[in-house]
């Protein structure tokens, strides 16, 4: 358990992506004053003289909401570079095979490596998507890496009941098992992980990996404990094609039909969503999560995420697995995030700081169970915090607007202090937890 007094801290005279009334605004000499993990004050002065809590000084620094990465997978952070140049498919059997042959060991230092990556980035929360695995041991090694790194994570257990060797309508028979060991397991991670960071989600590689019995079957285990399903749907045409030539109507429909469309539903990519499913998405309270980098790295096209925001569908960020994206780092995916649909449409007035910002913490927040609506800081709010320091890296000097700086040139060399529930997980730019210098001894013996 992690000691009362790291869950306190004052941030003193500190500049504040705050929320108000008028929508989020930087707002500057600031004191956060954060008690039992939450934000209990904001106001210059905010911070009582007589509190014995650790205070920091945020002079010259942001603070931010710690972003929400909404799809990865962290088995693949020692598969950088996987397949590349293969189209979806060909880089499914590609990394595939790793998969079914990952041991605890290399889950538990892939998930440490890109734990730390996204964390050193700002990211607080993860969705991480497991594939199938009939080992207990492999998701049990996933779990230890990131309970030690103290991210607070969506932990999605991966399902599947029906194989087939091609993947184009089923999965690797070697990943799947009964569906009731699935639910079994599931339940007694909930039992070992209660009181902790983690939660539990489902994690379905995509519709084409579920029958019909196993549809309803998720989406009775699912409604009976309220967790998040998250899917890969529509990232290219194959979903489309399968569905419709196996089940005679499209994805969409398919899963519609299935249950599997609902306000804990986080439909991963969607790059071929269009305008139907959209309206469906928007009626049934999906969330999407949106991940330019893989989509282009993967030639899969661009995601009509204005479209769906017009529609109505909320829309968080994602890195996805760096096997097919390369990093971890969320803040380059904010960036390409806008750029990818600027060039799309040949608009530079798309997707503002802003609007990436809320993608990147509150977009999904439905799907994940998160009451909370507004965009910046609040009290009442967890601590769940980045603090920024542009004079980290002079590419971010002067920062005349902070959200145009953090948008166009942050990386994660300007994030400082990480705080998930209060507690400094990240401080001066590295980990308080994990000895990094010993990490890198055993990722480079990997080569």
């Amino acid at each position: 358990m992690v000691p009362a007094t790291a869950l306190s801290t004052v941030i003193g005279d500190v500049t504040v992506y705050a929320a108000t009334a008028e929508g989020p605004q930087w707002v500057s000499g600031q004191d956060v004053v954060v008690e039992d993990g939450r934000i209990i004050a904001i106001g210059p002065g905010a911070a009582d003289p007589a509190r014995d809590s650790p205070r920091v000084d945020g002079s010259g620094g942001h603070l931010i909401p710690g972003f929400v990465n909404t799809h990865t997978h962290l088995q693949q952070s020692i598969l950088r570079g996987a397949g590349e140049g293969l189209p979806l498919l060909e880089w499914l059997h590609c990394v595939g095979e790793f998969t079914v042959a990952a041991t605890p060991e290399q889950t538990y230092l892939a998930a440490l490596a890109g734990g730390l990556e996204l964390l050193r980035s700002g990211v607080t929360t993860v969705v991480e998507h497991m594939w199938p695995s009939p080992s207990e041991q492999v998701p049990a090694a996933a779990l230890r890496a990131l309970r030690e790194l103290g991210i607070r994570v969506v932990f999605g257990r991966g399902i599947a009941d029906r194989a087939d060797p091609s993947r184009k309508w089923g999965m690797d028979p070697r990943l799947v098992q009964p569906l009731s060991e699935v639910f079994a397991h599931i339940d007694q991670l909930d039992k070992e992980l209660a009181g902790s960071r983690i939660s539990t989600a489902l994690a379905v590689p995509n519709p084409r990996c579920l029958t019909p019995e196993g549809m309803a079957a998720v989406r009775e285990y699912a409604d009976a404990t309220g967790k998040t399903i998250s899917i890969h749907l529509l990232e290219t045409g194959t979903d489309e094609d399968m569905c419709r030539l196996h089940a005679a109507c499209s994805a969409v429909d398919y899963l519609d039909a299935g249950g599997l469309l609902g306000e804990r539903t986080l439909a991963v990519h969607c790059v071929r969503l269009d305008e139907y499913g959209r309206s469906v998405f928007a009626e049934r309270g999906v969330s999407v999560s949106y991940n330019p980098l893989s989509n282009m790295r993967l030639g899969s096209g661009v995601a009509p995420i204005p479209e769906m925001l017009a529609a109505g569908v909320g829309v968080g960020l994602g890195v996805d697995g760096a096997a097919s994206n390369d990093t971890q780092d969320m803040l380059l995916a904010l960036r390409m995030g806008a750029y990818l649909q600027r060039a799309h449409h040949r608009r530079a007035d798309l997707l503002g700081f802003h609007d990436m910002m809320r993608l990147a913490t509150r977009g999904a927040a439905r799907a994940l169970g998160d009451p909370a609506t507004h965009s910046g800081l609040a009290v009442g709010d967890r601590a769940d915090l980045t603090l920024i320091r542009f004079d980290r890296d002079f590419a971010c000097l002067p920062a005349r607007d902070p959200g145009a700086v953090l948008l166009t040139t942050a990386s994660p060399r300007v994030v400082d202090t990480v705080w998930v529930d209060g507690e400094p997980v990240i401080r001066d730019g590295r980990s308080t937890r994990v000895d990094e210098r010993e990490l890198v001894r055993k990722l480079v013996g990997m080569q």
